[in-house]
């Protein structure tokens, strides 16, 4: 069975264990969610988990709240967060030390973790880079007892090599695709001596780096360099679990080396890393055998130190200014806050908030669905950049997590991290009832990116009381149920018309299709669905001059939803297969309704947006759009 269609049917994976709170590290706060056990013991080892950098944390959300749900289960509380500047945490400065901020925001968790649970031992589990953010907090803390380690960053050198690498693969990739780029990076670190010829260091004398939407600034990357487990003269902690995946195993004479040291090791080389860190996450797998060893390992720690009999009784509550998180305004607009919320006639469904602190009462708001199967955050957390951005400017902002998708529930029955499922319409009807009864809004838009955009227009094709939507390189506008995403998409079919051409003078394309690497018949099914799209889309601008109405008619349903006074606007990257399918789906209707249905096309930007100055102009056009309406 497809890992991504799997039904639920694991508490670890479908229970609302989680709270949501911020918490302090140093002047700054951080985006967490505690996973209390269900039992009433006092629990004597608790976990802090620290998530791995950029595109790999957007792909490792489910695997790192699993992980989460799983040491609950066994009476290990775990708490999982956002480092400064990442995901729904403050933004930082531009020219901090990551590593250095990052290290000790791992201080200030295995604290919160004490102070909220009453544990006497805690253990640190990372991911990637995070590992190497656990051994260095160890280094500042003594009450770190234990570490467990997947895939973790060795040299980090080595690893700014591999960024540069990943970012070297989205440069050679026409469309810049960050999964694509994933998966192309993931075969030349599969290759140890391509990895090493091939990610050479940057020429351009620049030392910041930018890969798949996610910055590391000069100094970290300084820092990085830096960076050497293999230096370590004295054991990190008494017990460290160390998991490298079967791709690329690296750790094995490091793990040799702190057995030596006096440290009681366990090394594993267990499948799953490509397919839980840099697999995009509408198709990443839970790594069940990484899981299973660590609950384990965790399992058998957690006895050890029960036997002690250390424990104490939590003595902090949550308050409601946990629950808060306020971000002060520099540039002139409001100050804004932000609530971590669920909602929902089940309360399943979660989101975060952001709005003006001001306390007055807005009338205006924007929802955020997902994008793909990401969290709330958004690829390249795009969506956190602009719902401050539109808090600042008086709007209510809703960026939200449809059921199994991110930090909601899974609704019973229902298949996990499904980009297109039925009822997302009835989730974004429950988001707009919320709004309107929690804030008394009266004017709601709705805005997304990639199936956030189709989650937009179909919200509006059902009559949902919105006033605008605002879609962000769509790539479909029909969709059938049941329809898998590695099925052949219309997007695929309308994208670089004259590839294939280009392709029939290759003689390397001619021999990839004689050696099996090529799929024939994939390109026979593009090439007779092209024809029918063009075929098609001549029939329906016919129909609808001669007023006939025709099944998943796309330019019938933008006249229907302007009718009703909803504005509609498009924002293309220029070379998106959203802009071809808009014209073969709609026709002329588009240009008839004026500025009812505006169309923006971008220079420079990939499908997500992930390099930074066409992104910034993106921001820049759809809230000018947004703001119009004032």
């Amino acid at each position: 069975m497809d890992t991504k269609l799997r039904v639920v049917d694991e508490i670890a994976l479908d229970s609302k264990l989680g709270k949501a709170f911020y918490f302090s590290s140093g002047e700054h706060r951080l985006f967490g969610w505690l996973h209390v056990p269900n039992a009433l013991k006092s629990p004597s080892t608790g976990l802090v988990i620290c998530n791995p950098f950029g595109f790999e944390s957007i792909c490792a959300h489910r695997t790192v709240r699993s992980f989460a749900e799983a040491a609950a289960n066994i009476g290990v509380p775990s708490l999982r967060f956002d480092y400064w500047g990442t995901g729904d945490s403050p933004e930082m400065d531009a020219d901090a030390d990551q590593v250095r901020e990052w290290t000790l925001d791992v201080v200030a968790a295995v604290a919160e973790l004490k102070c909220r649970t009453g544990v006497s031992h805690v253990a640190v589990l990372g991911f990637r880079l995070g590992a190497l953010l656990a051994l260095q907090a160890r280094a500042l803390c003594s009450e770190i007892d234990a570490l467990a380690l997947i895939a973790p960053v060795i040299s980090g050198r080595r690893y700014l090599r591999e960024i540069r690498m990943a970012r070297m693969a989205a440069a050679t990739l026409a469309d810049a695709d960050p999964a694509k780029s994933a998966r192309l990076a993931a075969s030349m670190q599969s290759d140890p001596k391509r990895a090493e010829t091939a990610a050479q260091p940057d020429q351009s004398g620049a030392t910041q780096l930018e890969v798949s939407g996610f910055s590391l600034t000069a100094a970290t990357v300084a820092a990085l360099a830096r960076a050497d487990l293999n230096s370590l003269s004295a054991p990190p902690a008494a017990k460290v679990l160390i998991i490298d995946g079967t791709s690329f195993p690296v750790s094995g004479s490091w793990s040799e080396k702190l057995s030596a040291l006096g440290v009681r090791t366990e090394y594993h080389v267990l499948p799953g890393m490509i397919e839980m860190l840099m697999t995009p996450p509408e198709f990443a797998a839970i790594p069940r055998e990484m899981l299973a060893t660590t609950v384990d390992w965790l399992k058998r720690i957690s006895e050890e130190a029960s036997k002690i009999g250390d424990s104490r009784p939590s003595n902090a509550a949550f308050t409601p200014s946990d629950t808060v998180l306020s971000l002060a305004d520099n540039d002139g607009g409001n100050a804004v806050s932000e609530t971590p919320v669920w909602f929902g006639r089940d309360e399943i469904l979660f989101g975060v908030v952001s709005e003006p602190s001001d306390g007055e009462m807005h009338c205006r708001a924007v929802i955020l669905p997902n994008a793909g199967a990401d969290h709330h955050i958004g690829a390249s957390r795009i969506y956190v950049s602009l719902a401050r951005r539109w808090a600042k400017r008086g709007y209510v902002v809703l960026r939200m997590d449809l059921a199994g998708i991110g930090d909601s529930a899974t609704r019973v029955g229902h298949a996990v991290d499904q980009v297109f499922p039925d009822e997302a319409v009835d989730d974004i009807r429950e988001a707009v009832e919320y709004l309107r009864k929690r804030n008394g809004i009266t004017d709601i838009t709705i805005a997304g990116l990639c199936s956030g955009a189709y989650h937009a227009l179909r919200a509006a094709v059902a009559g949902l009381p919105i006033q605008c939507i605002l879609m962000i390189n769509p790539q479909n506008y029909f969709w059938e149920s049941g329809k898998r995403l590695d099925e052949l998409q219309l997007a695929e079919v309308v994208r670089n018309p004259s590839l294939y051409r280009q392709h029939m003078f290759s003689i390397t394309a001619w021999t990839r299709m004689f050696t099996g690497e090529v799929n024939v018949w994939r390109i026979v099914k593009v090439a007779i669905q092209r024809a029918q799209l063009m075929l098609e889309s001549v029939f329906r601008d016919l129909a609808r001059y001669l007023r006939i109405r025709l099944p998943r008619d796309l330019g019938y349903e933008l006249e229907l939803i302007t009718a009703r006074g909803v504005r509609v606007v498009f924002v293309f990257a220029r070379g998106e297969p959203g802009v071809r399918l808009l014209k073969l789906q709609a026709g002329s209707t588009v240009r008839k309704l004026g500025d009812s249905c505006r169309v923006h096309l971008l220079d420079g930007g990939d499908h997500v947006f992930t390099r930074s100055e066409p992104r910034r102009q993106m921001e820049n056009v759809v809230s000018e759009e947004l703001f119009a309406r004032i």
